[in-house]
């Protein structure tokens, strides 16, 4: 193995157990159960300026300014609200190790599945061009593939970067 080459993502023990199932663009992504708080209805959001424009603003939730993403927009999806366009709350880890809420925002949410190791397979290679770190695995159920996500990696990082450039 060549030192340039990028760490993937752990496939396989590590990526088993339950997920919560939601549609973008009627694909199917599963984000870990451990790392949902909450799902709530899509709520008025309050736009924050000099945000990139997949971070939506923040919303009031319980008396805690929560920060809200939009996955379509973080994916390059094209915008598409409908009547199940919810915010799923999720927390996740700062490289610094310091655990924050988020709003996802996502099309709907299908259902919560128990996946065990053999159920996940590794990410295919698509090329060196693109990036699939934020990816844990892909999974096939009920006949249909649905891609893991490392939730952690997806939002994080250059959103908390954005956040942060932002507040100076």
């Amino acid at each position: 193995m060549s030192t340039t080459a990028k760490q993937e993502p752990a496939a396989g023990p590590t990526a088993a157990g339950r997920y919560l199932t939601v549609v973008l663009a009627r694909e199917a992504y599963g984000i870990a159960v451990l790392k949902v708080r909450e799902i709530i209805r899509q709520q008025k959001i309050t736009p924050v300026p000099q945000l990139p424009s997949f971070v939506k603003g923040v919303i009031n939730l319980r008396g805690r300014v929560v920060p809200v993403v939009d996955l379509r927009a973080k994916f390059g999806l094209p915008d598409e609200f409908g009547e199940r366009t919810c915010i799923v709350v999720v927390q996740v880890t700062l490289p610094s190790g310091r655990l924050v809420n988020m709003g996802l925002i996502v099309d709907a949410v299908e259902e919560v599945v128990t996946l065990t190791a053999g159920e996940i397979e590794p990410t295919p290679d698509f090329g060196a061009q693109i990036d699939t770190t934020y990816l844990l695995g892909m999974a096939k159920v009920k006949g249909q593939v649905k891609m893991l996500l490392d939730i952690d990696r997806v939002i994080a990082a250059d959103t908390v970067q954005a956040l942060a450039s932002a507040a100076v």
